[in-house]
C-alpha cells in the first residue's frame, strides 16, 4: 500500500470537493483539523496513517453538504475502494468519521485512538481564534445574527433541533463551543483545548461589554 499516494489523492479529493465552501467547512479547515491530526497522534502514540486518512475525508461525508449522512459516508467509501485502500483501513476511517461529530451534544465515545485524535483535532479546530472566525463565517452562511438577548440559549436539543432550530452566533458559544473542553479525548488534546477555551471566554467577556457600551 502506497500511503503517500493515498493522502496525496485524499488531499487533492477534499479540495476538489470543499475548495468553494463559505461555511467554515472549507479546505482550509480540513488542512487544519489534518495538522492538528497529525501533531496530536504524534503524541499520543497513535496509526498516523489513519489518523491523517480520516481528517482529510470527514467533511466530504458530513451530511450539511450531502443529500444526507448515509449518502456522505457511502461517497467516502466509494472513494476509497477506487483508491484502493485497504478494508481494515475503510472500515476504521467510516467508524471515525461516521461518529465524531458534535450533532447537538453528541455523547458517542470514539472507539479507537485514532478516532479520538481527529474528534479532538476536529473539536480544536471549532475553538479558539479559528473557531469564533468558523462561528460568524457560519452563521453568516446560514443567516443567523451575530446576537439577539430575546432569543435564549439551548440547554439540551435534539439532533434537528441543533441543526435546524433558531440562534444566533453568540449562542453558538454556550450550546457548543465552551462544551468542547471538557469533552476532549486526549491528553494533548485536553491541553489544547485549554488555551483555547480561554480565548473564547476571553472574546466573550469583551463582546457584552462592547455589547452594552461598557468598552
Amino acid at each position: 500500500m502506497d500511503l503517500e499516494r493515498i493522502l496525496e489523492a485524499a488531499e487533492n479529493y477534499a479540495k476538489s470537493v470543499l475548495g468553494l465552501d463559505g461555511s467554515g467547512h472549507d479546505w482550509w479547515h480540513i488542512y487544519r483539523v489534518n495538522k492538528l491530526a497529525c501533531t496530536i497522534a504524534r503524541e499520543e502514540g497513535a496509526n498516523l496513517f489513519i489518523c491523517s486518512l480520516a481528517a482529510l475525508l470527514h467533511d466530504v461525508a458530513d451530511e450539511k453538504l450531502n443529500g444526507s449522512e448515509e449518502e456522505g459516508i457511502q461517497k467516502v467509501n466509494q472513494w476509497m475502494n477506487e483508491n484502493e485502500v485497504p478494508a481494515e483501513v475503510c472500515s476504521q476511517v467510516l467508524n471515525i468519521i461516521s461518529t465524531m461529530s458534535f450533532k447537538g451534544g453528541n455523547k458517542v465515545p470514539m472507539s479507537s485512538l485514532e478516532g479520538k485524535v481527529v474528534q479532538d483535532a476536529d473539536r480544536l479546530d471549532a475553538m479558539g481564534a479559528i473557531g469564533i472566525a468558523r462561528t460568524f463565517v457560519y452563521s453568516g452562511h446560514i443567516g443567523q445574527l451575530i446576537y439577539d438577548p430575546s432569543i435564549q440559549v439551548r440547554n439540551s436539543m435534539t439532533k434537528e433541533e441543533y441543526r435546524n432550530g433558531r440562534s444566533t452566533a453568540v449562542n453558538h458559544f454556550y450550546e457548543k463551543l465552551l462544551k468542547l473542553k471538557n469533552g476532549m479525548n486526549t491528553s494533548y488534546g485536553k491541553q489544547l483545548a485549554a488555551r483555547r477555551h480561554e480565548e473564547m471566554e476571553h472574546f466573550l467577556e469583551v463582546f457584552f461589554k462592547e455589547w452594552e457600551g461598557r468598552r
